[in-house]
């Protein structure tokens, strides 16, 4: 017989996490965990429903299911009760790993992988905010190998200059968070080039996504709102070079080991990334990020404390640790 249980938990910030259209004080996060026959799964999402008031009840969504997930709904039926999202990774992981836990091998071994995860390099991020204060921020984590800088407000070209005085010797990437119009996107591109960047994650709002097509980029442009699962490849195709899977949008690790993998078949180069969330959340992404050219899985650097156990974050190395989820 299964049980189903559902926690909601918050997870304080070291400092407001600041993007395009928002502001986080907490990580909010649901923490799923389903039992049978002595064993145990768990998975995470984030509650973005409590920042966007345009998002679903992912509480509501979750529960709505509780009772078909203690009949002994599978993995493979889930996606017939809940769309790709949030909601569904929480379970999807949870079942996961406890269909790996009931068959006595490790996540890593069920997602097919030959070898536990080895160790990834996440970027590590810095929120929006003034050229002058990112310049500081960045010049405080100059020892990190590659930064992420939020992006998507007026003066995202100062701020990208100061970044770059600041941090001479480090990699950037740019998450504009569909905050540039085309017109803008054009007019960087040469900018951001000079200024070493070496890929731009969304930059367009949907409604303009479309004029990507035949732009053939001097840096890759990367599909993240865009991608959500393998049903958004067929619309990506010609416009993005990369996508960033993200197991809240894609609605678990069942579907995001199927999208790297179609992702890949259709020449894309691959981003794993993540919501604001702790190490258990993380952990199924690191084994997408076996394969990812840009890992962004520094959720846990961005709170006040992690899970125990939780995954090891030396610098900006991520690497794996048993018991945390698998």
């Amino acid at each position: 017989m299964r049980n189903m249980s559902i926690d909601t938990e918050k997870w304080p910030l070291h400092k407001p996490f600041i993007i395009s259209r928002l502001v986080q004080l907490n990580g909010e996060v649901i923490v799923v965990t389903v039992e049978q026959d002595g064993c145990t799964g768990r998975g995470e999402c984030e509650r973005m429903d409590v920042f966007e008031p345009d998002y679903p009840d992912i509480l509501k969504m979750i529960e709505s299911v509780k009772p078909l997930i203690e009949a002994g709904l599978s993995r493979e039926e889930l996606p017939l009760h809940l769309p790709a999202g949030a909601a569904r990774n929480a379970v999807d992981c949870a079942l996961f790993e406890l269909e790996a836990n009931m068959l006595g091998c490790s996540t890593w071994e069920l997602a097919g992988l030959k070898n536990s995860p080895s160790p990834v390099t996440t970027v590590f991020t810095l929120s929006l905010d003034t050229p002058e204060n990112m310049a500081s921020a960045a010049a405080l984590e100059n020892h990190r190998p590659i930064l992420k800088l939020k992006l998507g407000r007026d003066g995202d070209l100062e701020r990208v200059r100061a970044i770059r005085a600041a941090a001479p010797n480090t990699r950037l990437v740019i998450d504009a968070n569909t905050g540039w119009s085309f017109a803008q996107l054009e007019e960087y591109l040469p900018h951001l080039v000079n200024l070493g960047v070496e890929m731009i994650e969304q930059p367009l709002p949907p409604l303009e996504e479309h004029l990507l097509s035949g732009l053939n980029p001097a840096i890759p442009i990367v599909a993240d709102e865009s991608c959500l699962d393998r049903s958004s490849l067929p619309m990506l195709m010609g416009r993005y070079q990369a996508i960033n899977i993200k197991l809240d949008k894609t609605g678990g690790i069942t579907e995001g080991l199927a999208l790297l993998e179609e992702g890949q078949k259709l020449g894309f180069d691959i981003m794993v990334g993540c919501m604001i969330g702790t190490s258990l959340a993380m952990a199924p992404a690191l084994l997408l990020a076996q394969q990812a050219r840009w890992v962004d899985i520094d959720g846990p650097l961005l709170l006040s404390r992690d899970r125990d156990p939780a995954l090891h974050y030396e610098g900006s190395t991520v690497n794996f640790v048993k018991g945390v989820w698998g």
